[in-house]
């Protein structure tokens, strides 16, 4: 019996503020808020690979990423961007070689997008 798995079920990030860090993350994703608030401090996006954990019991403005733990796909770098633009999200870098740009969450995550 194989006792641990090799795939990653989740990734947790650090939020100061969990219904703000959720309503971002979902409106971003296109995803509803309907999910549960697990512990008073967990909340779970139900993604189509790992799941994203936001979590405001390990936050600390000394613990955000700096540099992007995962990336986001999407099929149109360029789209993405605008769309991103458009939700006036803070912008770490262009579109880089016609494939990535990383990007800032709420509180200051680095989070990157990826053709």
């Amino acid at each position: 019996m194989k006792t641990v798995s090799s795939r990653v079920g989740g990734v947790f990030i650090p939020v100061s503020n969990l219904l703000r860090s959720r309503d971002w993350y979902c409106d971003i994703l296109g995803l509803s808020t309907e999910g549960e608030i697990y512990f008073d401090h967990i909340y779970v996006l139900p993604l189509e690979g790992p799941n994203i954990v936001l979590d405001s019991k390990i936050y600390s403005p000394d613990n955000v990423y700096k540099v992007p733990a995962f990336q986001f796909y999407t099929e149109d770098i360029h789209e993405a961007y605008e769309f991103l633009k458009q939700k006036n999200v803070e912008f770490m870098t262009n579109i880089e070689n016609g494939h990535w740009f990383n990007f800032k969450d709420p509180d200051g995550n680095v989070l990157m997008m990826c053709k």
